[in-house]
């Protein structure tokens, strides 16, 4: 089974990953964050750095989506490659740092790369507010996401409404970050747990 964790930034997708790996066995599979060597400067200067970064996650993520697709035991992968171009691409072509050519020529290799892939068999959505990504960003402490505006989380969460909404590549289970504190609250986290686990029992089905 391969189960994928999606949501904006600091909405909690590596710690259920973890939690998932902990409860269930399954492979954890994380975002590559600390040794992506385009995240510092790109908060520093997006219009330079934006199609360099969303080239970097695409190839890193596309290896990754056919490793897991070909293994064996369940795995479950914190960000799927869709949203960095459903998502992140298409906003910072709205906000005009990646210009018209760039996202074109992002699209059509995105496009080209996600035709030979096998779509997760459940997503995971973690909806969350501003107040909540900004307050687990700031717990989570990378200096160089410390001053994302919190216009930028809005529109990413727009789109993330939006993309959800549409999505067609299988069953998605939605959860509410705000309201559901699995990390800190037992009853919550074990509430969680199940869901999941009724989700993929159906899946299997």
């Amino acid at each position: 089974m391969f189960i994928a964790i999606a949501g904006n930034i600091g909405s909690g997708k590596s710690t259920l990953t973890s939690l998932l790996h902990q409860k269930f066995g399954w492979t954890p599979h994380f975002e590559s964050v600390d040794d992506n060597p385009y995240l510092p400067d790109f908060y520093a200067d997006m219009t330079r750095w934006s199609f360099h970064l969303q080239v970097y996650f695409l190839s890193k993520r596309f290896i990754l989506h056919k490793d897991i697709a070909a293994q064996k035991q369940s795995v479950v992968q914190d960000r799927s490659i869709y949203e960095d171009a459903e998502i992140f691409a298409v906003n910072l072509h709205n906000l005009e740092k990646m210009d018209d050519r760039d996202y074109e020529n992002y699209r059509a290799l995105y496009d080209a790369m996600t035709s030979y892939l096998r779509p997760p068999a459940l997503l995971i959505y973690l909806r969350a507010s501003i107040p909540t990504l900004q307050r687990q960003i700031r717990l989570r402490g990378r200096d160089f996401e410390q001053g994302i505006d919190p216009d930028y989380l809005s529109q990413l969460n727009t789109l993330y409404e939006n993309w959800i909404g549409s999505y067609t590549l299988g069953p998605v289970l939605t959860i509410d970050s705000d309201e559901t504190d699995f990390v800190h609250d037992m009853q919550k986290q074990e509430e969680i747990l199940y869901l999941i686990d009724q989700a993929v029992r159906n899946k299997r089905r």
